[in-house]
Formats: structure tokens, C-alpha cells, sequence
């Protein structure tokens, strides 16, 4: 596949637009916040007009987006952005005005399910055909793969919202997700973490206590996935999972299946279930050009 193809992981909090043809092959990246719809879509409309005069135009553009999204191509809200807590997104059409300026295809997905097919093409999940990929992060999100597809359905998975158990004599914080108050990102994102200890999180250490109470959270979700989806591998990353957090989630995920899940991939070879993104924080903008070229394979 030696076609330039466009990327964009469109996030919450930065847009992220890339060109190029795979991990090795990055020919123009560029990142800024996530601002207004209007002004970030078209700011990633002038980095792919201007790329273009260097570069040669793309032959499609592939989109992974925070959301909830409308993934279905015969649905007429296709390529929007639907119910998303984010201020002034709700309702977005995302995919119609990069096809109308840059008249070129474009391919949308959820920002985990364009990540998961990044490290299913080039990373972690490689040879793998039922695998997670989840994002910790502003927001938690999942996504992944059974049987080599993509998981889609009514919409697509919302792993971030499934309610977990909350011991409010433990921890009283009522939870940050404005739709379900204590699901698991409002638990365990990164704005929760930082109402609930009065600082950001990444100004905490290692050792800060809110890391035990976030790898907790983290296993309990964990465990309901692995024990719905039945997954080949375990695949996290975003700002939020660092990686010391990575052997008390495996430790707590082992601890809380107490050997019901009979398989040496959870009793010995944990470190090689639960595991970072092969491609580090490049993940979701390379799957997004790799959703790009499955439009240009199609």
C-alpha cells in the first residue's frame, strides 16, 4: 500500500492529522487542541491543503473520533458525532465537511476502534482476531476486535460507561460523567481523578494513593470484559496509564477472577495479556490512516 493516505485522530482534548503510509512512513503530522467544531475542522482542512502542495494530495482520509459517533454508512447522521458530552460537539457532522473541501473518501470510526485496527495492522495485536483496545484517558473508551472485525452493532462499544462497583465509604466521590455520575470513566478518567485528589494527575508520583484506587477500578472493568468478550489480549493505553500502573491492574485483574479463567495467558503470562500499545501514543492516528486505506483496498 504505497498510496499517502490521511489520518486523523480526533480527540477530545487535541486533533491529531497525519499523512503517510504506515509506522515507518510518516510524511506530515501535525497537533493542536480541540477547540470549536468549526475551527478544528478547519484548521484540519488547511493542514491537509497545505500538505497537499508539498506532498500530493491524499487518496483518503480515514477519521477516528472521540464520541459517542455514528459509524453506519446507510445511517443518515454517518461520520457525526451524536450524544457526546463534550461542549459544543453534540451533533457534529465530522466526516461531511472534509469530504465537500478535500474531495477525497473518507472512512469513520470510533478513535479505539481506529487504534485497536493500528495495533491489529502494525502493533500489539498482530495475528490476533479477538483482542481489546482501550484508551485511558479525558475519557475511557474501548474497542477492539472478534473474529477480525471491528466491534460495531447497535452503535459501538462504550466500554467507559459500564457501572463498576463504588464503595462510597472508600471513596465518596460522586463521579464525573455527566450522563451516569460513577460509571468507569467517571471513576477513573483523568478529570475524575483530578476532582477527586484536588490536583491533576499527571502531577502526581508513582506513589501517590490515588494510583491503588485507580488500578482497582481499572481491574474490576477489566474483568467484566474479559469475562464477556473473552479476549486473546488486553491492549491499554492513553495519558492516564502509566506504566507503573500496568503490574497492580494485572495483579488485581489475577486477584479478582481467583483462577476461574483457566488459561496460562491469565495465571502465567499476564505481562503479555494486559500490555501497552505496540505503537506508544502514534496508535490512534496510525489506525486512522489504516482506516483510510481500507477505503482505498475497498
Amino acid at each position: 500500500m504505497n498510496e499517502l493516505v490521511g489520518g486523523i485522530e480526533a480527540g477530545g482534548t487535541k486533533f491529531v492529522c497525519a499523512i503517510g503510509t504506515g509506522p515507518d512512513d510518516v510524511r506530515a503530522i501535525e497537533r493542536f487542541p480541540t477547540t470549536s467544531p468549526e475551527e478544528t475542522l478547519q484548521r484540519t482542512i488547511q493542514f491537509f491543503k497545505d500538505q497537499s502542495t508539498e506532498l500530493g494530495p491524499v487518496a483518503a482520509i480515514g477519521v477516528g473520533s472521540f464520541g459517542p459517533v455514528d459509524p453506519h454508512l446507510n445511517s443518515s447522521t454517518f461520520g457525526y458525532v451524536t450524544s457526546t458530552p463534550k461542549p459544543g460537539w453534540k451533533d457534529t457532522d465530522v466526516v461531511g465537511p472534509l469530504r465537500n473541501a478535500l474531495g477525497v473518501p473518507v472512512a469513520f470510526d470510533t478513535d479505539v476502534n481506529a487504534a485497536a485496527l493500528g495495533e491489529w495492522r502494525w502493533g500489539a495485536a498482530k495475528k490476533l482476531d479477538c483482542f481489546i483496545y482501550l484508551t485511558i484517558g479525558t475519557g475511557i473508551g474501548g474497542g477492539g476486535m472478534i473474529n477480525g472485525h471491528l466491534m460495531h452493532g447497535l452503535i459501538h462499544p462504550e466500554m467507559g460507561h459500564v457501572r463498576i462497583p463504588h464503595d462510597l465509604t472508600r471513596d465518596p466521590y460522586p463521579g464525573h460523567c455527566p450522563f451516569h455520575g460513577d460509571c468507569l470513566e467517571g471513576l477513573a478518567a483523568g478529570p475524575a481523578i483530578g476532582e477527586r485528589w484536588g490536583q491533576p494527575a499527571e502531577e502526581f508520583p508513582d506513589d501517590h494513593p490515588a494510583w491503588e484506587l485507580e488500578a482497582e477500578y481499572l481491574a474490576l472493568a477489566l474483568v467484566n470484559f474479559l469475562c464477556t468478550v473473552s479476549p486473546q489480549r488486553i491492549i491499554i493505553g492513553g495519558g492516564v496509564m502509566r506504566p507503573h500502573l500496568f503490574e497492580p491492574v494485572r495483579k488485581k485483574v489475577q486477584e479478582l477472577l481467583a483462577g476461574y479463567v483457566d488459561s496460562t495467558s491469565i495465571t502465567d503470562e499476564i505481562d503479555t495479556f494486559i500490555v501497552p500499545p505496540g505503537l506508544g501514543s502514534q496508535a490512534g492516528v496510525l489506525g486512522a490512516i489504516a482506516l483510510g486505506q481500507r477505503l482505498c483496498n475497498s
